[in-house]
């Protein structure tokens, strides 16, 4: 078996003569580097990176090797993903921060600003650029569109405060709308800080607008955080607190309230409630005609709710039944959607693991792993460490092996 001798060089000429040696080495050395107790390397990682399918080391654990070998990954053999960028742990550090400030002083522009003209016609072109962001979005991931929307919600937010009547309340609901997504950006990024922050403002601007679709809007979105926290008793409360005069609220925002507190519900274990909350989900479905800008996945989303459905029946446990439901929208959700469809997928290949299926949940992860790593979505990188965990009962099995390395370049790789 061909091996990879470049790593295997490294190591000895650390003085690391066993692979035992230098996975404990390395693991007290990313302690103290990362200050980061729990930072471990195998000796079983260790004893694959140095076969002949390295994989690729998460960042951190690539952080690591460099400042104990002097080598970056792609010098020790390793296999390099594409956009692979090298990265300087502190300027790394100190770029992602600065980047955190720089768009969410974009919420926090002091006043007041010189008065202009806003004319009316400017809330219709934020709506259409809107609409041009939700769709980049499924192409192009979080990342290179937190900044591009920040800074359009910016200038709405200048734009309201000369603002007056009508036009102003039009500007706070698109404005509401712009930041409800750059929420979503960083939550699909896996910040869940600058999610939680940009929903907080998403509720204070639909509270201002006095819109109570907004505002319901403005609660389901707090309540995907807390499903991203699993924090299934307050996704339940938030999404009551929206459907609490639900008479009130068009047919779209009660939709997406009773889908998000159906994810709460399974959170907590209510299978009962789940289908009950979906099926009524459902029934309002045609209903659905409004003209707003924002939360219209149910409408634009092919197979929406059964999405819905079959995730929650994943974390519920019911491998098979979440299986036979991601066979069947997976065939009318569009390619072009690669984010979202690894997404599904990765949901698929753990619920094929539920119903004891692993080689089917190795096929599927294949294609999960390589749109994770074009797309970057912390979201997907999620769903494929859920992957792992189920299935942990074919650890040592060479399905389970090939598992690691197919995902050893997108999961924490130690």
């Amino acid at each position: 078996m061909r091996r990879n001798d470049a790593l295997r060089a490294a190591r000895l000429r650390a003085g690391w003569r066993t692979i035992e040696q230098a996975a404990a080495k390395l693991s007290e050395h990313g302690q103290q580097l990362l200050d980061d107790r729990q930072f471990t390397v195998s000796a079983r990682t260790w004893r694959r990176w140095e076969g002949d399918r390295p994989g690729w080391p998460a960042e951190e654990t690539a952080i690591v090797l460099h400042d104990a070998l002097g080598q970056w990954p792609e010098d020790l053999g390793f296999t390099t993903p594409p956009g692979w960028i090298r990265p300087e742990h502190h300027e790394e550090a100190d770029v992602n921060r600065r980047a955190f400030v720089s768009v969410t002083a974009a919420a926090l522009v002091a006043g007041p600003l010189t008065p202009q003209h806003v004319d009316p016609a400017l809330i219709g072109y934020f709506q259409q650029q809107l609409e041009g962001h939700y769709r980049a979005d499924m192409f192009l991931g979080p990342h290179d569109l937190i900044g591009t929307v920040a800074a359009q919600y910016q200038l709405i937010d200048k734009l309201v405060r000369s603002a007056k009547g009508k036009t102003r309340r039009g500007l706070l609901r698109v404005g509401a709308a712009y930041a409800a997504l750059v929420g979503w950006l960083y939550q699909d990024a896996g910040d869940m800080e600058g999610a939680s922050f940009w929903r907080g403002v998403t509720q204070e601007i639909a509270m201002r607008s006095r819109d109570p679709h907004l505002i319901g809007y403005s609660l389901v979105n707090h309540a995907q955080v807390r499903t991203d926290l699993g924090d299934g008793h307050a996704v339940i409360d938030l999404c009551e607190a929206a459907l609490e005069d639900a008479d009130r609220l068009v047919p779209k925002v009660r939709i997406m309230a009773m889908q998000q507190q159906a994810h709460g519900a399974s959170l907590t274990g209510e299978r009962r409630s789940v289908d009950q909350l979906l099926d009524k989900a459902v029934r309002l479905l045609p209903r659905v005609d409004d003209d707003l800008p924002w939360g219209n996945a149910c409408r634009r989303t092919p197979g929406y709710l059964e999405i819905q459905r079959a995730t929650c029946y994943g974390r519920l446990g019911l491998g098979a039944e979440a299986g036979a439901l991601w066979s069947q929208v997976l065939t009318i959700v569009p390619e072009a959607a690669r984010r979202d469809r690894g997404v599904y997928m990765a949901r698929q290949a753990t619920a094929a693991a539920a119903a004891r299926e692993p080689d089917q949940a190795l096929e599927i992860a294949r294609d999960v792993a390589t749109i994770a790593a074009e797309t970057r979505s912390a979201r997907m990188r999620q769903e494929l460490t859920t992957l792992e965990r189920a299935m942990r009962p074919w650890h040592d099995a060479p399905v389970g092996r090939d598992l690691a390395e197919v995902l050893a370049p997108v999961t924490d790789g130690s």
